[in-house]
């Protein structure tokens, strides 16, 4: 179906959670010019609907609780031929979290903190392929493009937010298959990063920045 300017924007809401899908509905469909067509309780649900080809864009979660996480959802629904945008509303701003959906595809990323205005402003944006970006994420982008000396990598924050987990060098490289060196090395870099000298201040400081979630 090709939407024209007097069809709605059709919409899929992806949340485990029953009262924000129902305060997303309740939000959005006050606006004429959006619908809500579906919504999904887990991000294997969301991959499936979003197949159909009556949905323009995702609304996405990114914490689902058990399964498949909304990065990993938006990778597999932004991977197939005429795919449906995925917009990520979500509570978190950490670079842990950004970027792996930007990675996996996503066209936006709000907070569900955001005014009604902005979020249906952001679907709308999203719909026309567009990007639009969370301030405290957007900044967080910028920095990270002006000094890339200083930030941190995909893999340094996936590395880090496991030892903000409790997990020793085996275990990360356990969970992220790499080798207990490879993980040393990843930590090294990070503390030169950050300027400390411990695993605890490394954590620490990433949290204060923003970087991981603790």
């Amino acid at each position: 179906m090709t939407r024209t300017a007097a069809t709605p924007i059709r919409l899929l809401l992806a949340d485990d959670h029953p009262v924000v899908r129902a305060g997303l509905r309740a939000v959005l469909e006050t606006e004429e010019d959006l619908t809500v067509v579906a919504e999904a309780a887990t991000a294997e649900e969301a991959v499936t609907r979003a197949d159909r080809g009556d949905v323009d864009v995702v609304l996405m979660d990114l914490q689902f609780g058990r399964g498949m996480t909304g990065a990993e959802a938006t990778a597999a629904i932004t991977a197939r031929s005429g795919a449906p945008r995925v917009l990520i509303v979500t509570t978190y701003d950490t670079d842990a979290d950004t970027l792996p959906a930007i990675e996996a595809g996503a066209t936006g990323y709000l907070l569900k903190d955001a005014p009604p205005e902005d979020l249906a402003a952001a679907v709308r944006t999203a719909a026309a392929g567009r990007t639009t970006l969370a301030p405290t994420v957007a900044d967080r982008l910028m920095t990270r493009l002006r000094e890339p000396h200083t930030s941190l990598t995909r893999r340094e924050t996936e590395v880090l937010s496991l030892v903000a987990e409790g997990l020793s060098n085996q275990q990360i490289a356990e969970r992220l298959h790499l080798t207990e060196g490879t993980v040393k090395s990843h930590l090294g870099r990070v503390y030169t990063k950050l300027g400390v000298d411990s695993r605890t201040a490394a954590v620490a400081t990433a949290t204060g920045l923003g970087l991981i979630r603790r």
